[in-house]
């Protein structure tokens, strides 16, 4: 099984605002960049689309090492899902599970693969977070310039 590490990002102008995601994987000597922007969204729904478009760039099962800067994906997928479906997608305090079509679409491709969850401080030097989180803003800058 290929191992790949993955450092993904989401950056919004704004919450909501336009907002982009960036993400890199790495295998051995080969890298690929990914990245997207929406002209309005959220924060945390671009942290969740970098893992997710990450993971559904994969071809085949791998042992995956992704790198996130968001708490709020890490704690998500290692935590607090098993609990929101279990509840039918509520919250412990009985509301709906915010971005639950985001949170169904990383559960499932989570699944396909072996992943180590790390989180990884923002914007404290860390290269491959430094790199999506340029490829984040990027990618909101061609938006906000139209192209």
């Amino acid at each position: 099984m290929p191992d790949v590490e993955i450092y993904t990002d989401g950056a919004c102008r704004g919450n909501p605002g336009p907002g982009g995601w960036g993400a890199l994987l790495i295998a051995g000597a080969t890298r690929k960049e990914l990245c997207g922007a929406e002209a309005k969204t959220t924060n945390n729904r671009m942290e969740l689309t970098a893992a997710i478009e990450a993971l559904a760039a994969l071809k085949r099962r791998c042992a995956v090492t992704l790198h996130t800067d968001s708490k709020y994906v890490l704690e998500g997928i290692t935590e607090w899902l098993p609990a929101w479906k279990a509840r039918g997608w509520r919250t412990a305090s009985k509301g709906p599970v915010k971005n639950q079509d985001l949170w169904e679409k990383l559960d499932a491709l989570a699944q396909e693969h072996d992943i180590d969850w790390r989180w990884v401080r923002g914007h404290a030097g860390t290269p491959g977070n430094e790199h999506v989180d340029r490829l984040a803003n990027q990618a909101i800058d061609r938006l906000l310039k139209g192209g």
